[in-house]
């Protein structure tokens, strides 16, 4: 019949149209149903449009950057590894490069490339795309044996595979929607909340109006519980100054660490390549070329010029004192600043503004082997719906390519 398939895929994102290429590939007839016009919408926002399609490591390593029930995901990476995703890729005609940071990258830089591949990949199978609104699923005799439409259309099938994301984005059909439908079928949804998201920051002088738009590179964040004093995170990378805190990749992945923002503070350390002693040396060296000048205008060889009035004023030591006239402390107090500038998170930015979702649908409902319902028949889970997720550097990409594959190839 025209309505029926052997698999429904509700959601056409990374995760849904990768589980339904592969099932596709096993000679299913397979159903994706996607509610924005164009599917694949998010890819085209991740890595600042280029799309980092993966991280490429090893299956242990990818374990240990998920920050949420990792061990529910072994199964899947090993079933589908990130050298497996990128041949799949390479594959499908999109030429791949690997990054600093192991971070993987179409040569081309164009998000839409690894899209059009994802669309080309289910095309090629014969899948169906439908654009549509699942409405609620269909059920008989305590199992899911299709979907019904906003528009009162049913497709059926004995498998349905929700892969419709979390609540980041949701111009680009991540609304949650997801939720209410594993929740018809009985299922627990953790509470959904954002996870890598800008910070904000407390900001009583000020600082961020001058240092908004600056781009910091090669430095270390550290996020710091207040309690304790413990470090829970600490990486060299890149981060941003914007008007209401700090954003970019260790801005982000801090984000994920944080239960509630106000328990942590972070420090920065702007020069991570050298000692206190080496710094103060430096500061020595950079001072003694030009003893007469005004300290305010002394430290330009290093550090960008916008930070440079925040640190003089955060320093205390007055920016018209001559170089000269600055003391061993003056200095070490100084260099304490440049290797700890402080930050003091006070919230995070909503969850729309998330590059990906914490929480979902309980993984302790699903079996890791298949992504399958453990608690109803003809129902499983791809990609972020799920309560999954990982750190920067493409790993979350990955859990959809492994989750997808495993959801669409199972039980064929």
């Amino acid at each position: 019949m025209r309505n029926e398939f052997d698999r429904i895929v509700v959601g056409g994102g990374a995760a849904g149209l990768f589980a339904a290429g592969w099932a596709a590939k096993n000679g299913l007839r397979v159903l994706v149903l996607e509610k924005r016009e164009r599917p694949a919408r998010k890819i085209l926002v991740t890595g600042k449009g280029r799309c980092n399609v993966t991280n490429n490591c090893t299956p242990q390593e990818f374990i240990a950057a998920v920050r949420r029930n990792p061990r529910f995901l072994m199964s899947a990476v090993y079933a589908m590894t990130p050298q497996d995703a990128m041949a799949c890729f390479e594959g499908l005609g999109v030429p791949l490069k690997t990054e600093r940071g192991n971070r993987v990258f179409p040569v081309s830089d164009r998000a839409m490339d690894i899209a059009d591949a994802l669309v080309r990949f289910a095309r090629q199978g014969g899948v169906q795309i439908t654009q549509g609104t699942a409405d609620g699923l269909l059920l008989r005799d305590g199992a899911v044996t299709g979907v019904r439409t906003g528009a009162g259309e049913e497709y059926f099938a004995p498998l349905t595979i929700l892969a419709t994301g979390g609540k980041s984005y949701p111009a680009t059909g991540s609304d949650g929607s997801g939720y209410a439908l594993a929740a018809a079928a009985g299922h627990t949804i953790i509470p959904p909340r954002a996870s890598l998201v800008p910070i904000i920051c407390e900001n009583t002088d000020k600082q961020f109006s001058a240092l908004m738009g600056l781009s910091l590179r090669n430095v270390t964040l550290n996020l710091i519980q207040k309690k304790n004093g413990k470090v829970l995170y600490s990486e060299l990378g890149e981060m941003l100054f914007t008007h209401f805190g700090i954003s970019g990749p260790l801005a982000l992945t801090a984000s994920s660490y944080m239960e509630n923002p106000t328990d942590y503070r972070i420090t920065v350390d702007c020069k991570p390549g050298l000692s206190a002693e080496q710094l103060d040396a430096r500061l020595l060296r950079d001072f003694g070329e030009s003893p007469n000048r005004a300290f305010g205008n002394a430290l330009e060889a290093l550090l960008p010029r916008s930070l440079i009035p925040v640190v003089v004023a955060k320093s205390g030591i007055p920016g018209d004192r001559r170089v000269n006239q600055l003391t061993r402390e003056d200095r070490q107090r100084l260099g304490a600043l440049i290797k700890a500038f402080p930050l003091t998170p006070q919230a995070l930015r909503p969850i729309e503004e998330a590059v990906i979702t914490a929480g979902g649908v309980s993984v302790k409902e699903i079996d890791p082997r298949t992504m399958q319902s453990r608690l109803v028949k003809g129902l499983a889970f791809a990609g972020e719906v799920m309560d999954v997720d990982a750190v920067t550097g493409g790993y979350n990409l990955q859990i959809a390519w492994s989750t997808g594959y495993l959801a669409g190839t199972a039980a064929v």
